[in-house]
């Protein structure tokens, strides 16, 4: 009997951390949430348990599964708690210099066999990995968004990651109910490298004249069959993010086609980040959202 994991770590309690934990509780996995804001701890606790009452709401699991699920889930603001665990994802935001710094803080707790992965959208595994003390245990296990719902995960080696650590992530995301895509470790994997210039394009349509916001998302929505416009997606994913993965884009590629769009820029410098500021491409103060432009 090798390697197995039955203990998940997750670093960061934001939308994603959640929905990590929410997947990962409901596959039977006993989960260590770590965040150091205790606040933030408590609501994500609250999120989950309001989006698996919806989903049983639904029909797919029962309330006992739930609440097996929600005991199985521990939150903590202790690096330390981390010790025992099989596994751990980092999921906070996507800056290299804050990945980098939760690594060093977590490798001196975590034993020598557990896998360190990131649930990073954008940047390079490689050189993530060389930040750790474990790059043959490191991995890309990237997570759409919002997880309990999107059935893809991007599986991404670095050039270190060993046989071992990738097959027990594929069989990790199996478990959950997930379909796993291997990509190569080049900036921004597959979803990213095409969707967000895909929405940079929109906002420079937008920033030329070309179509308003409303016109550009439905446009899109029903000229090219997609769940969401463009301009709407970027507020749901948030313009920061876009605008950090358009430039891991634009650097780790210099090439001109992905420069960020100016108008992206000046609304993150506005703090308009979309949904989670309450605006973005739409104003999402009121009864529905109006457009901002």
């Amino acid at each position: 009997m090798g390697f197995e994991i039955k203990r998940v770590g997750i670093i960061g309690a934001g939308q994603m951390g959640n929905g990590i934990a929410h997947v990962c509780a409901l596959a039977g996995y006993d989960v260590v949430l770590n965040d150091l804001e205790k606040d933030r701890l408590k609501s994500s606790l609250a999120t989950i348990n309001g989006n698996m009452s919806r989903q049983v709401g639904k029909g797919l699991y029962s309330d006992e599964e739930k609440q097996a699920a929600l005991g199985r889930i521990h939150g903590t603001d202790q690096t330390a708690d981390l010790s025992e665990v099989d596994l751990v994802i980092e999921a906070a935001v996507e800056k290299e210099e804050i990945k980098r710094r939760i690594f060093a803080a977590v490798c001196p707790f975590l034993k020598p066999e557990a896998i360190l992965a990131t649930n990073t959208s954008s940047i390079s595994i490689t050189r993530l990995a060389a930040s750790t003390d474990r790059p043959e245990r490191f991995i890309g296990i990237h997570f759409m968004n919002p997880v309990p719902l999107m059935q893809l995960v991007e599986l991404v080696r670095g050039i270190a990651t060993e046989d071992e650590t990738f097959e027990l992530s594929k069989a990790f995301v199996t478990r959950l109910g997930k379909t796993y895509a291997v990509s190569e470790d080049f900036p921004a994997f597959m979803v990213n490298r095409i969707l967000l210039p895909m929405i940079n394009e929109a906002i420079y349509t937008l920033y030329e004249g070309v179509g308003s916001v409303d016109a550009i998302d439905t446009a899109m929505r029903l000229g090219a069959n997609h769940p969401m416009g463009p301009l709407q997606l970027a507020d749901f994913i948030g313009l920061d993010t876009c605008l950090s993965i358009m430039q891991v884009l634009h650097e780790g590629l210099a090439d001109s086609k992905y420069r960020p769009c100016p108008l992206l820029v000046k609304y993150v410098e506005a703090g308009w980040l979309g949904r989670k500021t309450q605006r973005g491409f739409y104003d999402y103060r009121g009864e529905k959202p109006v457009p901002t432009r």
